[in-house]
Parts: C-alpha cells; sequence; structure tokens
C-alpha cells in the first residue's frame, strides 16, 4: 500500500551554480575593467531626443571648428567639398598669384568718394572717368583670366571635368586678397609647382 511505484524515476543531481551560468552566457564574466568600459560606452550613447539633438550639436560645433582652421590653414581635410582637391588648390594658387585690377578698386573708390566731396565738377569728371576705365580693366582681366586658366587645367589636369572650375576662379579674383577664404599661400608673381597631387 505505502511502496514507490515503478515508474518514479530517481533525482538528477544539480548542476554547480557557476557551471550552469558558464553554460548559459557561453562567455567568461568580464573584468571589472572591461565591466566600466562597457558602463562608459553604453553612457556615451544618447538615449533621448534630448540627448541626441546635444551631441549632433556637439558634432556639428567640432565640425565647423576645423572647417575654419582649415580656410586658415589650408588643411585639406577639413575644407567644404567646394574647396577641396588638388584641382581647386591650384585655382587658388594660380588666381593669387597674379596682380588683378580689382585690388585698385576699393582704393579708387575711396578717393572717388572724396573728390565728389570737392564741388569741382572737372575733378569729378576725370575721377568717374578713372572709375570706368577701372571696371573696364577688371572685365578684361576677367576674361583673360578665364582662357588663361583654361589653357594651364587642359594642361595639368587633363582628366578632371572643368564645369564649374572658371566661376570658382572668378568668384575668387573678384574678392580683395586679404579677405580671400582659404586664406591666401602664394605671393604676387610666385613660380608655382608643376604637380598639385
Amino acid at each position: 500500500m505505502f511502496r514507490r511505484s515503478k515508474t518514479e524515476t530517481t533525482p538528477v543531481p544539480a548542476e554547480p551554480a557557476h557551471e550552469a551560468s558558464a553554460q548559459k552566457k557561453g562567455r567568461p564574466t568580464p573584468s571589472r575593467k572591461e565591466a566600466e568600459a562597457a558602463n562608459k560606452a553604453r553612457a556615451k550613447v544618447p538615449r533621448t531626443r534630448k540627448e541626441m539633438a546635444a551631441a549632433q550639436k556637439l558634432q556639428r560645433n567640432e565640425s565647423s571648428t576645423q572647417m575654419r582652421q582649415a580656410m586658415r590653414n589650408g588643411d585639406d581635410r577639413f575644407l567644404p567639398a567646394r574647396d577641396k582637391g588638388p584641382v581647386r588648390r591650384f585655382i587658388r594658387d594660380y588666381v593669387d598669384s597674379r596682380f588683378s585690377f580689382i585690388e585698385l578698386l576699393i582704393p579708387l573708390m575711396l578717393v572717388v568718394l572724396i573728390l565728389g566731396f570737392t564741388g569741382n565738377p572737372t575733378v569729378t569728371t576725370y575721377a568717374n572717368l578713372a572709375m570706368l576705365s577701372v571696371f573696364v580693366l577688371i572685365i578684361v582681366d576677367l576674361i583673360r583670366l578665364r582662357f588663361r586658366l583654361k589653357r594651364e587645367l587642359t594642361a595639368r589636369f587633363p582628366d578632371a571635368p572643368h564645369k564649374g572650375l572658371t566661376y570658382y576662379a572668378v568668384a575668387r579674383s573678384m574678392q580683395m586678397r586679404f579677405m580671400r577664404l582659404p586664406k591666401t599661400k602664394v605671393k604676387v608673381g610666385q613660380q608655382l609647382p608643376e604637380r598639385y597631387r
């Protein structure tokens, strides 16, 4: 009546706790140093929208700081896309190595403005004629720049696409020398290197 039934099985001895956990994880427990490094990495990952926005803002600030420094020192890695590459660097150097009549424009405008206050119509007429002559010289200079630059680009960079490069050169030459960005690296009349790779 109180005997054990034959169908009853014998209990299986339990595995030690550390063996069971090792089989579950499939890897050893990380050291304290590894665990702290993983916690720091998790803490850096933004979780909320506010944290994501702050991280993006910080990244933008770092990027713009690097870009501003590159505009000063000419570091090609951090320049904006429109200024990157050996072709654009050559165009900047080519434009900067030439004397441009646009550099006479602001001093001449100041002279014309001062002479306009004299009240002498003859002086004002001559000043306006000088101003008009400089404008004509600037246009002629820009046309010469376009053709000479095209010839240089064809000789130095035959495989590179030339679309938009003339506009880039003209836009740079229209700026006063001290206002050009990236900053000028060559002096007027300086001989340019043969290779820009």
